[in-house]
């Protein structure tokens, strides 16, 4: 549950602002945060009177499309950012880390969930497989990028290429997973949580594969400066009690970062209490927020006011 906290935590960051007049706030993110993107923009747009028009794409297509000097409010891009700031054509000083996502292995629904704790139980996994799938890297999926690199890390590139089926984004490996044609899948943790017929066994661990750092910037052409700037003064706790099975969290904003820890604060701005696949069901757009409250499957305590942002905390990244 903690990664469906993280890729949503990132918009509060991006997009919180408090202007009198409604603005048209243009967005281009990669692929790994689409979904939390999409699901916030309404309540958001409903809470602020802003209009956000998001564009998608490849961790490197967007950085690219950012580097030439493409006219977005908001570019979210991916490490490193020399060549980002270099450009010109984003505010250096309003970089803001956002969060960090990271490669997750995926089986079927109901398929048992191997152990990928270690290195080495990773490398007989894969080793094991019939077939794999991931975002083609060549076409700059940041998540493809990074599977070829602990592919090298295992000291496997070679064996495994016969086994590789290379995908169209994130979403295209789990649709391969979800049909048969594969039996593991490899993406971004926040683009398997919202495909059917998938589930998240865990992310890769760390000394085989380097979580991604996703950083927001406004641009240096923005026509709405104000409304993309992200509100530097916010400081937040927001909590949540999760049962089945029963997880903590407090997630923190403070100027423009947001901190993930896995207990309860005692004193948060507001609490969260959800069944977990309730709560899932909000964040993949499956149920409305509305809905889950009159059921009580979820339940919200704290000032009212509080309630609007954390309509923006549906789900994780870390991507």
């Amino acid at each position: 549950m903690k990664h469906l906290l993280l890729s949503a935590v990132a918009i509060i960051t991006v997009c919180s602002s408090d202007l009198g007049r409604a603005a048209e706030v243009t967005l281009i993110a990669p692929g790994g945060i689409r979904a939390a993107v999409e699901q916030m923009i309404p309540d958001f747009e409903r809470a602020t009177g802003h209009k956000v028009k998001a564009t998608f794409g490849s961790g490197g297509g967007t950085k690219e499309r950012v580097i030439k000097g493409e006219p977005f409010d908001v570019p979210v891009v991916q490490l490193p950012l020399e060549p980002v700031i270099a450009s010109g054509h984003v505010v250096a000083a309003s970089e803001t880390p956002l969060a960090t996502v990271s490669v997750g292995v995926a089986v079927r629904t109901g398929a048992p969930k191997p152990d990928i704790s270690t290195a080495d139980a990773v490398k007989r996994l894969l080793l094991g497989s019939k077939a794999i799938a991931y975002p083609n890297a060549a076409s700059g999926a940041a998540a493809g990028v990074s599977f070829n690199e602990t592919l090298e890390k295992l000291g496997i590139a070679e064996v495994m290429k016969p086994k590789i089926k290379v995908a169209q984004g994130g979403r295209g490996a789990m649709e391969l997973l979800a049909k048969g044609e594969v039996d593991i899948g490899l993406t971004f943790i926040s683009e398997i949580i919202t495909e059917h017929g998938v589930e998240v066994v865990g992310p890769l661990p760390r000394d085989i594969s380097t979580p991604t750092s996703l950083v927001g910037f406004v641009s240096a052409h923005s026509k709405e400066p104000d409304a993309a700037k992200a509100t530097a003064d916010v400081d937040r706790k927001f909590a949540f009690r999760f049962t089945g099975p029963e997880e903590v969290y407090t997630v923190h904003v403070r100027r423009g970062v947001a901190e993930v820890r896995s207990r309860l604060d005692p004193k948060p701005h507001l609490l969260v209490t959800a069944d977990a696949g309730a709560w899932k069901e909000v964040v993949v757009g499956l149920k409305k927020l509305e809905a889950a409250l009159d059921e009580g499957t979820v339940k919200v305590s704290g000032e009212r006011k509080e309630l609007d942002v954390s309509v923006y905390v549906k789900g994780r990244s870390d991507r």
